[in-house]
């Protein structure tokens, strides 16, 4: 690829000449009534459309009064807290959700079964793609290279073409089963061009749930435990869907409307979702982890860490944003219904990683954050929601039990 560096200086002089020339009056948007965000300027969330997927609630009416509550996350009427609870006695729950969101219902153990067999039977990729595809040209972001996978497949596919209902859901559901494929034959790929590590290609297991694929095929030596595949399993439940209205959603809605063909749209969706302020989010909560415990030696440390939160705040340290990353919620008020759910899993888990002091950390953060939500300083001018805290739980587990690089797990 070219060097950028050969055309620095002129490029710093278009982007002077762009912004010069592309300001907006700010007071027409409010002229016009223009939204720019997931809120208008009272707070209100914008209605960008309706479905029966999936619902989330952060706010009731009482007395006539819209106040805030607890949050909570529905798959088609279903709350996710009493889909994870009715799982004892069952193995995973993935599947089932990924059934219950596709089709609209709650499958039997019949339709399960029937579900899981396309799912194996799909868990294969075109002859040489890893070769020719994936390891070619890996990519440090692996967002990208699922991205490029995805429209290769394209490629592959003599039904590109047609829009059909039963050809989308075929389509869908082989996507479904090559994802985790993908995305860990990426990271093995990064890891071994880029990093200096070792390739391992693990074949799927046509008997194991996605979770456990996952795990199995990431791992060296292909092992990994039952509390490790259960919570990647909850994880992976509670990111399915998000109310029908986010980012990478509401892509999928924009590109399907022209007509375009089921990869084109899922590729769009993951370049939504890649953004630091979607799906991204993650790996800036790692980071600033890093960066606090760099400064931070002691989680007990209480009013140490609470200095440091107050710099970060003020824009004194970290990225000098202003933010405390994984603190509130663009849509939520007081709780994530999905960090609730999943924290006791983390804890678990960094208990049986013996990363109990690891997770301190992140119990000091929730708990001392809200405290440093507004600014010290004078120029600080961000700050976060101070009615509740919740970092990203996907983030929480993926720290838990990371052994290398973070950006196997993001977002």
């Amino acid at each position: 690829m070219s060097d950028y560096a050969a055309i620095e200086k002129e490029a710093r002089i278009f982007t002077e000449e762009c912004v010069t020339n592309n300001r907006i009056d700010p007071a027409l948007f409010a002229q016009y009534d223009i939204k720019r965000g997931l809120r208008d300027k009272n707070g209100n969330g914008v209605l960008a459309g309706i479905t029966n997927i999936s619902r989330i609630d952060a706010f009731e009416m009482r007395d006539g009064k819209k106040v805030p509550c607890e949050g909570k996350l529905w798959y088609r009427g279903y709350n996710v807290y009493d889909l994870i609870c009715g799982l004892r006695g069952k193995r995973y729950a993935f599947e089932g959700a990924a059934y219950l969101l596709l089709l609209g219902d709650l499958p039997n153990a019949e339709q399960l079964d029937s579900f899981n067999g396309c799912l194996a039977k799909c868990r294969d990729l075109p002859t040489n793609f890893v070769r020719d595809v994936i390891m070619k040209a890996p990519s440090h972001d692996l967002m990208n290279s699922l991205t490029r996978s995805v429209l290769t497949l394209a490629s592959y596919d003599d039904d590109i073409g047609k829009t059909d209902l039963q050809t989308q859901l075929e389509q869908c559901i082989k996507l479904i089963s090559v994802f985790p494929m993908l995305a860990v034959y990426g990271y093995h790929a990064y890891n071994y061009y880029e990093c200096g590590g070792s390739m391992y290609i693990h074949r799927p297991d046509p008997n194991l749930s996605t979770a456990e694929n996952l795990l199995k095929m990431l791992r060296p030596d292909q092992k990994y435990t039952e509390l490790e595949a259960h919570a990647l399993d909850i994880a992976l439940l509670l990111h399915m869907e998000h109310g029908g209205g986010n980012n990478s959603t509401f892509t999928t809605r924009v590109v399907t409307s022209s007509g375009s063909d089921t990869y084109s749209v899922i590729a769009a969706a993951l370049s939504s979702l890649k953004g630091p302020k979607h799906g991204g989010a993650n790996i800036k909560v790692m980071q600033m982890m890093d960066d606090i415990r760099a400064h931070v030696a002691d989680p007990l440390d209480e009013e140490a860490m609470a200095d440091y939160l107050g710099r970060i705040v003020d824009r004194q340290a970290f990225d000098q944003k202003g933010l405390i990353y994984g603190m509130g919620h663009a849509v939520y008020s007081l709780s994530d219904p999905r960090a609730v759910v999943f924290k006791s899993f983390v804890h678990q888990l960094a208990d049986a990683k013996g990363r109990s002091r690891d997770f301190e950390y992140y119990n000091t953060i929730e708990r001392l954050a809200p405290q440093r939500s507004l600014p010290r300083s004078a120029t600080s001018t961000r700050a976060f929601p101070p009615t509740w805290t919740s970092i990203p739980a996907l983030c929480m587990i993926c720290w838990a039990s990371r052994s290398s690089s973070t950006r196997r797990f993001s977002p």
